[in-house]
């Protein structure tokens, strides 16, 4: 660790994951790679290979991955305190402006709107293509690993499935243990102070909400309580995060009538339009509520709701991991894991972000801008998203 611990203060804390809830465009893998980005290689809090570890154990856990793995780094940072800044920091950009949005929907239509979205796409090209590069050099160094990396990419890319990622995972901690040589541990013990006793709690007070919280319902039947145990359960049984609580979500508030199925689609719309987590959807869904619970109160209700499983079901796993992961044979079976979370980024950089992004010489162009001003001049993400806005932006205008 290489900061100091006024560092890691709260407002710290905050600020930091403010800033990237503010420039973090792209949807959860664009995400990891801004948070590689900044606490990898800027502030060098973890190092490669224990944020591929990280990040590999938030894609086995119910939640957005790439929110958990936030929340993890505060926890790590702060603690309690430190998780509630990242995930406040992080989450708060995109709920605001969805739940602003939930009153505004005209304003999504306007070209220049989309040309100014189209530039952030290609900005997310370049985050991902410089996280798929640094990851490569460090956890695939190896002709195994490299091997490894390459057949979890093969496999996505041939079966684009969500389900698929997870399995990948397996895969690559079983050909890390059949293939390669243990590892040293880690150099940095993670400094997290979640007790095995406080885990357990953790775990017990997910799975009391969820099969207590629907029966609390039909007992003592109440709006906000209906409209909080919706989005729990919603939160806590998607695996894979993102895209995939979509369904769940329209299951939950389009056939019951509390959002009709255009406003459906286009609160979609927004939340792929702003920066920070596709679950704070939720936080649109919630303002747009048309039962007694709604605006502000909803979108609020909703947002907390849909991410406090992801924070109680990670730290009921954190303790446990830790004492894992110093293992001689989990050493294996990580340096697989890694390798192939190499694999499924790199997958992911082709699709979806490449396949939704690169349509001309011009869009490749500015995306290679991006990726050498990432990779070579070391200049911050943040100067990258603006630069991308108002290229989009410029682009829809004289064309």
């Amino acid at each position: 660790m290489t900061e100091t611990a006024s560092h890691s203060s709260f407002w710290n804390l905050f600020r930091i994951f403010f800033v990237l809830g503010i420039t973090s465009f792209g949807g959860p893998v664009a995400h990891l790679g801004y948070f590689r980005h900044a606490f990898v290689e800027k502030r060098q809090w973890l190092s490669e290979r224990d944020y591929a570890e990280l990040v590999a154990l938030c894609q086995f856990l119910p939640g957005p991955a790439s929110s958990q793995v936030g929340l993890a780094i505060g926890l790590l940072r702060g603690h309690y305190r430190g998780a509630l800044a990242a995930w406040l920091g992080f989450t708060l950009p995109s709920a605001i402006l969805l739940i602003a949005f939930s009153i505004s929907l005209p304003l999504l239509q306007s070209a220049l709107t989309q040309g100014v979205l189209h530039g952030l796409k290609l900005v997310a090209v370049a985050v991902v293509a410089h996280a798929v590069w640094g990851m490569a050099k460090t956890l695939c160094n190896t002709k195994t690993k490299i091997s490894i990396m390459t057949i979890s990419t093969l496999l996505l890319l041939v079966f684009p499935l969500v389900w698929l990622q997870p399995a990948v995972i397996v895969l690559g901690g079983l050909l890390g243990y059949l293939w390669l040589a243990p590892e040293p541990s880690s150099s940095n013990a993670l400094p997290l102070k979640i007790s095995r006793t406080a885990a357990k709690g953790f775990g017990l007070l997910f799975l009391l909400l969820l099969i207590g919280l629907p029966l609390w319902v039909q007992l003592y039947p109440s709006a906000a309580l209906a409209l909080f145990e919706s989005f729990y359960r919603a939160g806590a049984l998607v695996f894979g995060g993102g895209h995939v609580v979509l369904p769940l979500l329209q299951a939950e508030v389009v056939p019951n009538g509390l959002v009709d199925a255009d406003t459906f689609l286009a609160g979609y719309a927004a939340a792929q339009a702003v920066p920070g987590p596709l679950f704070t959807f939720a936080a649109f869904l919630g303002a747009a509520s048309t039962g007694s619970v709604t605006g502000v109160t909803g979108g609020v209700l909703a947002l907390l709701a849909i991410f406090l499983p992801s924070f109680l079901v990670l730290a009921a796993v954190l303790p446990y991991w830790q004492q894992l992961r110093s293992s001689a044979t989990i050493s294996q079976v990580m340096a697989g894991v890694g390798a192939s979370v190499t694999g499924i980024l790199l997958a992911a950089l082709y699709q979806p972000i490449w396949q939704s992004s690169i349509f001309t010489a011009v869009d490749l162009a500015i995306a290679l801008a991006g990726f050498v001003a990432l990779q070579f001049w070391r200049r911050p993400a943040w100067q990258l998203v603006l630069a991308g806005g108002a290229l989009g932006a410029l682009l829809t205008l004289i064309s």
